[in-house]
């Protein structure tokens, strides 16, 4: 599986232009089987006035753009998140497209950001664990502030992920913190992880960026800075059984959640 996560640039722009952007950045990516966008790219995750005039439903246009994308493509994609609109809330969800741009999963980031953030004020949390098998692998589906609860990933891994797909806002300073989180998620449930962070400025909030694809053993495959860029890796799934049959953490758990 041939994978590639795009770490964009987001600022304070209008959607519109944010949308031509992620148009041009996901032809970059064209030769991908798996392409990841980041977190709430196309208003900005730190646009917190935004959110409620700016949500969109399942019909919208950024659904929409995804959508066509996947087809041209021929990808799965994980559209990063957006601002979803249903029976009147609002919710922090990834859309997951197959190839032929339908929607194969959705996901509401579960644990909402109250540090610094008026996520967790303005928007619902979400109730379900998603995990989807899909031709390619099974993908586990979480969102940025997710990575520091260790027993989502666990209970995804339980539930038969064998890649972690992160999108994500991750700010500065606490860098450091991104990329123990990344490595670590991966290697103690022996399974791939890929996120996909933004950069730039977005309300006055420099982001982070350093995007990373990691093996079952916590092994950086490839990883970014903190510029706009598109990283690559091919990603071999058996990797994960022969770890997980190799390596007995998984099989000595005695604390299941």
């Amino acid at each position: 599986m041939r994978l590639a996560c795009i770490q964009m640039e987001v600022g304070d722009r209008d959607k519109a232009a944010h949308l031509a952007h992620a148009e041009e950045l996901l032809l970059e990516a064209k030769g991908a089987d798996l392409v990841l966008l980041p977190e709430i790219w196309n208003i900005g995750y730190f646009s917190f006035d935004r959110y409620e005039g700016e949500s969109e439903t399942l019909e919208g246009e950024t659904v929409h753009l995804i959508s066509a994308m996947a087809r041209r493509l021929g990808a799965y994609i994980l559209g990063g998140s957006m601002v979803i609109r249903r029976e009147g809330k609002l919710y922090n969800t990834s859309l997951l497209f197959d190839p032929k741009g339908q929607i194969l999963a959705t996901y509401d980031k579960i644990h909402l950001f109250g540090y610094g953030s008026r996520e967790s004020q303005l928007l619902s949390r979400g109730e379900r664990v998603v995990v989807v098998k899909t031709a390619l692998g099974t993908f586990g589906l979480s969102t940025c502030y997710d990575l520091r609860f260790p027993e989502l990933y666990r209970k995804m891994m339980y539930d038969g992920a064998e890649v972690f797909l992160v999108v994500a806002a991750w700010p500065y300073p606490r860098l450091e913190h991104w990329i123990m989180f990344n490595r670590i998620r991966a290697v103690e449930n022996c399974a791939f992880l890929a996120s996909a962070n933004c950069v730039g400025v977005n309300r006055g909030v420099r982001l982070c960026g350093h995007s990373m694809i990691v093996d079952p053993w916590g092994v950086i495959m490839a990883s970014a800075g903190d510029e706009e860029t598109i990283i690559w890796a091919d990603l071999d799934i058996e990797k994960v059984h022969q770890v997980r049959a190799e390596f007995p953490a998984l099989r000595d758990i005695v604390f299941r959640v």
